[in-house]
């Protein structure tokens, strides 16, 4: 399941990647809408805000996410649930939009050129995924879930490298495109409070690994892995932490 409240924590820094995509990828005036993963409804959102004449439908496999994106996200918007890994629009749509999403699903070489089927001639393909898997925040996750009590469990569910480099996606997509646009940002985010990474991945990343877990098993788990995290991202001066977190953006033309 997953946690709405938790997720949208931090839904300034979640939302800012869906902006800059949903401003590359350009307007649709009057045209379909598809938001793959939509959460909440905040990426939805930006999408209806920079395109206010297009129809907009919201897909996502959370009943949780889906029930607070229709509370909160925008009102002309419908709402479906299914599974990204099978999906296919009803219609074809103008601009297929997904913002951090697809890292949760493998075979990338199979699973993305399909979605250009359910697009319009002159259609736009546009997904972000994090590129953070890398980073101390998930090398420390995957080291302490192998070890301990808790490595039966966990080592099945850790994903080390779900999401390919821009040269793969380019390799992917050339052949079948128009235009390829990718790109890699580094934000270099601001977080408050106490272990503010451990809250953030505990939002998206940790959350299967923890639901794996028993009361006291996540207790031990969690405990461990904040000792890291504190350690890999120091509180400043200013009593902020300072959280480098990649993503990988691509615009794909038809």
């Amino acid at each position: 399941m997953w946690n709405p409240d938790v997720y949208m924590k931090f839904s300034d820094l979640r939302t800012r990647p869906a902006l800059e995509l949903a401003t590359r990828a350009g307007p649709v005036p009057e045209g379909l809408i598809h938001d793959l993963g939509c959460g909440p409804g905040n990426s939805t959102q930006v999408l209806a805000s920079l395109n206010p004449g297009a129809r907009l439908i919201g897909v996502d496999s959370s009943t949780e996410m889906l029930a607070r994106a229709a509370d909160e996200g925008p009102a002309r918007a419908r709402w479906a649930q299914g599974d990204l890994e099978t999906w296919a629009a009803e219609e074809p749509a103008d601009l297929i939009f997904s913002n951090a999403a697809f890292q949760w699903l493998d075979d990338h070489e199979r699973l993305l050129p399909r979605l250009l089927k359910s697009l319009k001639p002159g259609g736009r393909l546009a997904l972000q995924m994090p590129q953070n898997f890398a980073a101390p925040s998930h090398v420390l996750m995957r080291a302490i879930a192998s070890q301990g009590p808790w490595a039966g469990k966990l080592k099945p569910l850790l994903r080390h490298d779900p999401v390919g480099t821009p040269e793969f996606y380019y390799d992917l997509f050339a052949p079948l495109a128009a235009s390829v646009d990718i790109w890699e940002t580094d934000y270099a985010q601001v977080l408050d409070g106490d272990d503010p990474v451990y809250n953030w991945v505990s939002g998206t990343a940790l959350r299967p690994l923890m639901a794996a877990l028993d009361e006291a098993e996540g207790l031990a788990f969690s405990g461990e892995y904040k000792a890291a995290l504190r350690g890999a991202y120091p509180e400043r001066a200013d009593g902020k932490t300072l959280f480098a977190f990649k993503r990988l953006f691509m615009v794909i033309g038809l």
